[in-house]
């Protein structure tokens, strides 16, 4: 990067960019297409060559195509970019005359991605985080009427969108396809006679069919849920996911799961879900944070602002003074590659809007800057980034039965590091329910940080739902396991249950004192006032859960700890001080492991090192 004052190093470095930014894009032609493609003579008059997909060649009929009709009928089933320019008006954002539709250069950015997958015989998946206004939903939908008018007899499609003034726009897409569609590019169907129709199939007012295709469109939107499911479908577009109502009835979570799971595994199948971010703790940001690390079906495309063409604006002043002027926030967008008029653009549009966190969100450079400007939860955005990036799979998943540890795939104990000789740790534990639709309880581990590092690190974690004295058995185990660590519970639920029957502290906690010496104890008087007798556990209440979330922040913030459970951080996430001053997780999610990384903390922080550790030898270490 050039220093901020050799001005005539940035303007001539802006000079190159904008001639970089020429776009000799030409659909009809083939210039600057996606895919493998053939420079070809062609029948079709004032067109003498043009570069095709190497596909259309290998076509038996591409040999008898001798005519400008076939041939150009044949290029729209292999062509979708001459097929857009050839077949589709679209409005464009200024001005109100259909024009022909010619991508821009964020849509061919995310059709090469569907492209890709669809050459390839692969099921066609992917998720797109955007900033505004490039035409995102546009493009997908023409896509998938693409496939359906041309490629696909008999293939279905649902459109789904947050409102349903969206669906509305998305019929009217559809409806204005079929009435502008050149009438000597349509082949008539499958009979070769149908004449192009976009009609309401039995009756319905949320299912169109394409006449001679035998394709069927629902379009609707999240606030009408129960006329989306049961609906036989293959391709799937959903739209602004992010903002799709979650209500006590409803969950939009459980409908993108069930649209994405009825769409089937095969050539030529479709699942686009795209969306502007709003914060964290729902299913789209999951599923892009699964789709960055590789583990999610769909592909991720991020498209910022800077990819936009419409986003510039031409300078006022010579280049020369524009630069001198740059902020260092402006100087990190130059960074990233943008020209001196993107950010001329970026800084007038920062002065129209006094909410820069809303310009951040819907006109974002980095996906972390996107979800973080929308983040209404406790923790940022920008610290759970970092946290998941450290984030592996486990050395080992095991099942824990009696005092050993058995191998098992899918076991509820997952072991990132085993112990060390002379390492200092803490087992926290969450109690949750016992069936498999209550909270979860968790066993976390964490060691402190030594001479091994300078952080805490999580190294185990038990996760699952069984009877409290069992949960309270297999901490024990696992504390004893990692040098007898000090063992934490959150002792609330196994209080409450005593109290409704007999013992003040109750048995469970009794009987764990009488086999395990190294409990995390507090002073709590019989009138519920700190500073009596000495209780195992710690006891949450509004106070010392407030306490408890803080010191949770700070460690957060300040990078005190290391995290390996990427599940741990989207508990982050999710995480909420709501109206009432109460913190809690979203509502259907949970904040069980994220409970133990607080109280863990808290051990950490309230009591000295373990310095009395047994030696390994006496642990029994054959057992495990």
């Amino acid at each position: 990067m050039e220093n901020r004052f050799d001005i005539a190093a940035i303007t001539a470095e802006n000079a190159r960019r904008l001639a970089a930014l020429v776009d000799d894009y030409d659909p009809v032609r083939g210039v600057g297409c996606c895919g493998e493609r053939v420079r070809v003579t062609t029948p079709v008059r004032g067109l003498d060559s043009a570069f095709v997909p190497r596909a259309m060649l290998d076509d038996p009929k591409y040999a008898v195509a001798s005519g400008e009709k076939q041939w150009s009928l044949l290029r729209c089933r292999y062509d979708f970019e001459f097929w857009c320019v050839t077949c589709v008006r679209i409005k464009p954002k200024t001005g109100y005359r259909l024009t022909p539709f010619v991508l821009n250069r964020a849509q061919r950015k995310v059709l090469a991605v569907l492209e890709d997958d669809r050459l390839a015989s692969r099921p066609i998946r992917v998720i797109v985080l955007k900033a505004r206004q490039w035409g995102c939903s546009t493009l997908i939908q023409n896509y998938m009427a693409w496939i359906q008018m041309c490629l696909r007899p008999n293939w279905s499609s649902l459109i789904c969108c947050h409102n349903k003034d969206s669906a509305v726009n998305i019929r009217r897409l559809y409806t204005d396809l079929v009435r502008d569609y050149p009438a000597d590019l349509w082949d008539g169907g499958e009979d070769g006679e149908t004449r192009l129709a976009f009609k309401p199939f039995e009756g319905s007012t949320n299912v169109r069919e394409i006449a001679g295709r035998g394709c069927r469109v629902a379009v609707t939107s999240s606030e009408s849920q129960d006329a989306i499911r049961g609906y036989d479908i293959a391709m799937a577009h959903l739209s602004e996911t992010a903002f799709w109502r979650d209500t006590p009835t409803q969950s939009p979570d459980d409908l993108i799961r069930s649209v994405c799971g009825s769409v089937a595994l095969i050539p030529y199948s479709l699942v686009a879900m795209e969306s502007t971010a709003n914060g964290l703790g729902n299913y789209f940001y999951e599923e892009w944070q699964r789709a960055k690390c590789g583990e999610s079906d769909k592909r991720p495309v991020f498209v910022p602002w800077f990819e936009v063409e419409t986003n510039t604006l031409p300078l006022a002043v010579p280049a020369a003074d524009f630069a001198a002027s740059l902020t260092d926030s402006e100087l990190n967008l130059w960074r990233l590659g943008c020209t001196l008029e993107q950010i001329n653009w970026y800084r007038e549009k920062a002065r129209a809007d006094r909410d820069i966190r809303k310009l951040h969100a819907e006109y974002p450079s980095n996906d972390v800057e996107a979800f973080g400007a929308t983040n209404a939860g406790v923790f940022d955005q920008t610290d759970i980034d970092r946290l998941l990036k450290g984030c592996r799979e486990p050395q080992r998943r095991c099942a824990v039965v009696g005092d050993r540890f058995f191998d098992r795939p899918g076991g509820e104990l997952e072991i990132w590091e085993e112990p060390r000789r002379g390492g200092d740790y803490v087992a926290a534990v969450d109690i949750g329910g016992r069936s498999a639709s209550s909270d979860w309880s968790v066993v976390a581990v964490m060691r402190r940080c030594n001479a091994f590092s300078d952080r805490h690190e999580v190294v185990a974690q038990w996760r699952g739902h069984v009877d409290h004295d069992i949960l309270v058995d297999i901490a024990r185990v696992i504390a004893l396991y990692y040098n007898e660590a000090l063992l934490v519970i959150e002792s609330n639920t196994l209080e409450t249950e005593a109290n409704a029957g007999a013992g003040a502290n109750g048995f469970i906690l009794s009987r764990l004192a009488d086999c395990y010496g190294n409990l995390y104890r507090r002073r709590c008087s019989d009138d519920g006032q700190p500073g009596g007798a000495w209780r195992i556990g710690f006891h949450t209440n509004r106070a010392t859960k407030a306490a408890l979330v803080n010191s949770l922040i700070r460690a957060v913030r300040e990078h005190e700890y290391v995290e390996n459970s990427a599940d741990a951080c989207y508990e982050f996430s999710v995480y909420r001080l709501d109206e009432r001053g109460c913190y809690g997780a979203k509502r259907g999610y949970h904040d069980d492991m994220l409970m133990t990384r607080a109280l863990a903390l808290l051990a950490i922080y309230e009591t000295p090192p373990h310095t009395a550790i047994p030696p390994l030898a006496t642990l029994s270490r054959h057992l495990w």
